[in-house]
């Protein structure tokens, strides 16, 4: 049965006629149930027929404080009044970065629009800086649509990774030029050893390891405590930058991001989604000494929107009630109540599954109890009952992803109301599944 209400579907036509597939990013394409969203506000968003629903997607994270948030509105509604984009610096830049480098204790900051542009930055900062072209990421793991990190992302195939022994950078798109996966090594993440050996046999050739340190793109999988650590010692040792994509997880699992959490420090970060609410914007953010090898004339760094009004007002509000307000322990107590709800309903059906991530953005796995420490794991979940029960999911109302790869994600407006009406439609929706079972 189709999602999709008659409104939903005509104007999903409309976009399919000039729009390839209907969509602007292909992470939103679904198919036939392929949705067109009218509006947003606070936890709830309603499509074309005017159908609500309980949003955990919110955007693939951004959403932080709710839909339409009006203080944040209402600062870029003020800002732009004196125009947009300037050739120039802007106030509003200048705010916005103070802000980032009080929250994540980094030392500068550079301002662009897009998670892909950070990471495509960090990566060309990282080599300039050590004068090494090759890097290290982790399968699974995704850092945005530059040729350089489409190896072994969540869309790869099991099959096409090779061994834990001996990995295979998959290429993920048509498109990419055969030669650029030379510079890139990709491992098992949370595999000590793999690490270790790739990093003592190649060091002399690795600007960088990347990582997501909480899995944004494969159900909100953690790493194991000694993991980071071991990680961090081994880049400083042997004068490779680490860089953490906090694309998701900053300004969500904390202010400071996952930096903050796990008390691990990065030579570099990359930041958007939660860093504007919803509005584009994007930061690589590091070390004085390595952020200001980004010299002018030497190191290819621009972008005319960077820094633009609209994005900047945005992350300045966003960012300063993230400051002076308690947002995240707000969304890790009503996170923490979905969570163990589910884990209970789950539970009480006799459903294998274990719950990952963080109460801000986790994930579950069905099929096991063990708990997924890689990607390598995804072979075996049970990815058909988990769309069964997505699809179910909205079918009744809360918009949940029907892929186990991506986390439900929580704003503040997720308060104990919504929070308990969505646990009465995941126990409905379970039941129906059971049913069928």
């Amino acid at each position: 049965m189709s999602l999709l209400g008659k409104k939903t579907r005509s104007l999903l036509e409309r976009a399919r006629k000039v729009i390839p597939y209907g969509v602007n990013s292909n992470f939103r394409y679904y198919g036939e149930d392929t949705f067109v969203i009218k509006r947003g506000q606070g936890a709830h968003v309603w499509d074309a027929d005017d159908k609500q629903y309980i949003d955990y997607r919110l955007g693939f994270g951004p959403i932080i404080l709710g839909h339409a948030h009006p203080t944040v509105t209402q600062r870029v509604t003020e800002a732009i009044k004196g125009g947009t984009l300037f050739a120039w610096t802007n106030p509003w830049e200048i705010s916005a970065a103070e802000r980032i480098v009080r929250l994540t204790r980094m030392d500068k900051v550079k301002l662009t629009n897009t998670g892909s542009e950070a990471t495509m930055h960090a990566l060309r900062t990282a080599r300039a800086y050590t004068g090494r072209e090759k890097f290290v990421k982790f399968e699974g793991h995704y850092h945005g649509m530059n040729d350089y990190f489409l190896y072994s992302t969540a869309s790869s195939a099991i099959s096409a990774i090779g061994s834990r022994r001996s990995p295979v950078p998959a290429v993920v798109s048509s498109g990419i030029p055969r030669a650029i996966n030379q510079y890139v090594y990709t491992l098992p993440f949370n595999d000590l050893e793999r690490l270790e050996e790739t990093i003592q046999n190649r060091w002399q050739d690795l600007a960088a390891v990347f990582l997501e340190p909480l899995l944004g793109n494969m159900g909100g999988i953690l790493p194991k405590p000694a993991f980071l650590q071991k990680l961090r010692e081994l880049c400083t040792k042997y004068g490779i930058l680490l860089v953490f994509d906090e694309v998701k997880t900053g300004f969500r699992v904390a202010n400071g991001g996952a930096q903050e959490y796990f008390g691990i420090k990065a030579d570099l970060a990359t930041y958007a989604k939660s860093l504007a609410n919803g509005f584009p914007i994007a930061a690589i953010a590091g070390k004085e000494e390595v952020m200001m090898s980004i010299e002018p004339g030497k190191v290819a760094n621009a972008g005319t929107y960077s820094g633009n009004v609209v994005g900047a007002a945005a992350a300045d509000a966003t960012l300063e009630i993230l400051e002076t307000e308690p947002v995240i322990a707000d969304i890790f107590s009503s996170g923490q109540k979905l969570m163990d709800g589910i884990d209970e309903i789950l539970t009480e059906a006799d459903l294998p599954h274990h719950m990952a991530g963080l109460p801000s953005m986790f994930g579950f796995v069905l099929g096991t109890n063990d708990e997924p420490v890689d990607f390598r794991d995804h072979a075996r979940w049970d990815l058909a009952l988990y769309e069964e029960i997505g699809r179910a999911l909205i079918q009744r109302g809360v918009m949940a992803t029907p892929d186990t790869r991506e986390p439900w994600f929580l704003s503040r407006a997720h308060d104990d109301s919504i929070i308990d009406e969505t646990l009465g439609i995941f126990n409905e929706a379970i039941r129906q599944v059971k049913k069928k079972h």
